[in-house]
């Protein structure tokens, strides 16, 4: 049989933070009452007319700008067509003929190999509103909250060639949205989302296969599922001698199979033409400047000047970088201690982990940066345990206080003072003359039952250096 390779090209929705919507003032909140967010222009009434929100014109373009596209000065708005209950105009505003941005790429690591997958278009369009199912009545509902908000479609070229590869690019392309403060990345709320097309080919053809597409996947892990089942679905079909269909399809995660949705559409099927109630968007080359001025210091970039300059492993600068909060967090920690590597393993251990058990973002943490400096200082100097520096984390982290305002009033500094720690030494030996016996007859693994009792006794604040100098000066 032959040896197949996958061929993969991704169209992600992502949701504009601006706080109208596209063409109308209605708020764009997650969330609301249903069908509170709504009026005559984004529900479609007779008549009215569509206004163009500049933010989302700004908010575009600086997408295009941050992933190496053509701006185009001049592109226009047209009609797509097409009939569903949550669509009340029966066509949606989008670009399609000319649109904002074009022919630009997204650089991505997979396996510590970097690789440039091209971009077709960054084009600006409307959302739909949402449909809710309620299978106990047996009846569907229509909220128009979501109808008219701002979004960018962003369609690669058929670069990507496993599913590895398909969840690192969708994994760039967020964090590039988030970085510009332009997308939340928000997968579970919808506001940013994911269709793949996906065909596969003998390995060395040039011709494309026959390609189907998986619709609205919600999490990056399920997205490298749907893509690995189609494929796998691809290759049997063909194995079998039967002929790939060209359909949309959805992804069950359950069953973990690839569903068959409805015949896919091309272009001609949604009748697409120019709105005749929208001038041409115009983008001024000053404007550009002023906007590729204003751009924040990339992702990619990022991790590579961290890389560089704190002496970080690709592992740790991906993971720092990952979200700009962070990075700027770890940075300005940093810039008070000078200990990378340690306020690094701070950062990536207790700090995200304290974030994902509050379940909540660094702008609810009220440990500054200067005070998770202050905490490893702390610690690497010894004033404080790395045991007790993690204990007081945690308060650090809800109430702001400094680490040196908790220790003093917990009274947790670290017991350096060697006469008062030999005499605790003393009552734990004389306390265990079997496990001394032992050690002395070369069970040396029995420090660390010692150094143990001694904590336990000090309640964790002996200097376990010292501790363990200590019982290896007097078991010789």
């Amino acid at each position: 049989m032959p040896d197949f390779e996958a061929v993969i090209g991704l169209e992600v929705h992502a949701q504009l933070l601006t706080r109208t919507k596209l063409f109308c003032a209605c708020s764009t909140r997650f969330g609301e009452e249903p069908n509170s967010n709504v009026c005559p222009v984004c529900s479609g009434m007779p008549g009215v007319l569509p206004v163009m929100n500049a933010g989302a014109v700004e908010y575009a373009c600086k997408m295009g700008l941050a992933t190496d596209c053509t701006i185009n000065p001049v592109s226009t708005f047209e009609r797509k067509q097409y009939f569903y209950p949550d669509l009340p105009k029966a066509y949606q505003i989008s670009q399609y003929a000319e649109p904002l941005c074009e022919h630009g790429r997204v650089e991505i690591e997979v396996e510590g190999e970097r690789k440039t997958i091209g971009l077709t278009r960054i084009h600006m369009e409307e959302d739909a509103g949402k449909l809710i199912h309620s299978p106990g009545e047996g009846a569907s509902y229509v909220d128009l909250n979501r109808c008219g908000t701002p979004l960018i479609e962003i369609v690669s070229e058929p670069d990507i060639r496993s599913s590895e590869e398909a969840v690192a690019y969708l994994k760039a392309l967020r964090s590039i949205l988030v970085y510009l403060g332009i997308c939340d990345g928000n997968m579970e709320e919808g506001s940013f989302r994911c269709d793949a097309n996906v065909s596969i080919r003998p390995r060395g053809q040039k011709e494309f296969g026959t390609r189907t597409e998986l619709k609205n996947i919600n999490s990056f892990r399920n997205v490298g599922r749907a893509i690995e089942a189609e494929i796998a679905r691809h290759q049997d079909c063909l194995e079998d001698g039967e002929e790939i269909v060209q359909e949309t399809r959805l992804y069950d995660a359950d069953k973990d199979i690839t569903v068959s949705m409805r015949g896919k559409e091309e272009a001609h099927d949604y009748r697409y033409f120019p709105d005749p109630d929208l001038l041409p968007v115009t983008v001024e080359e000053s404007w550009l400047e002023r906007w590729r001025g204003e751009l924040p210091e990339l992702p990619m970039a990022k991790r590579d000047r961290f890389k560089e300059r704190y002496g970080l492993s690709e592992e740790d600068a991906s993971l720092l970088t990952a979200e700009r909060d962070v990075a700027e967090y770890y940075e300005a920690a940093v810039g008070v201690y000078d200990a990378p590597k340690k306020i690094a393993n701070w950062v990536m251990g207790e700090l995200l982990r304290e974030l994902k058990d509050c379940e909540t973002s660094l702008a609810g943490c009220k440990m500054e940066p200067a005070h998770l400096a202050e905490l490893v200082r702390m610690v690497e100097s010894d004033e404080i345990s790395g045991k007790i520096g993690k204990k007081i984390l945690p308060e650090l982290f809800r109430t702001g206080k400094t680490p040196t305002q908790v220790v003093e009033e917990q009274g947790l500094s670290q017991i350096s003072d060697t006469s008062e720690l030999e005499s605790v030494v003393d009552e734990v030996l004389a306390a265990h003359p079997g496990e001394v016996e032992r050690y002395q007859g070369g069970e040396k693994k029995l420090t660390g039952f010692f150094v143990g009792q001694i904590m336990k006794r000090t309640k964790g604040q002996a200097n376990p250096k010292l501790v363990n100098q200590l019982i290896a000066k007097k078991l010789g």
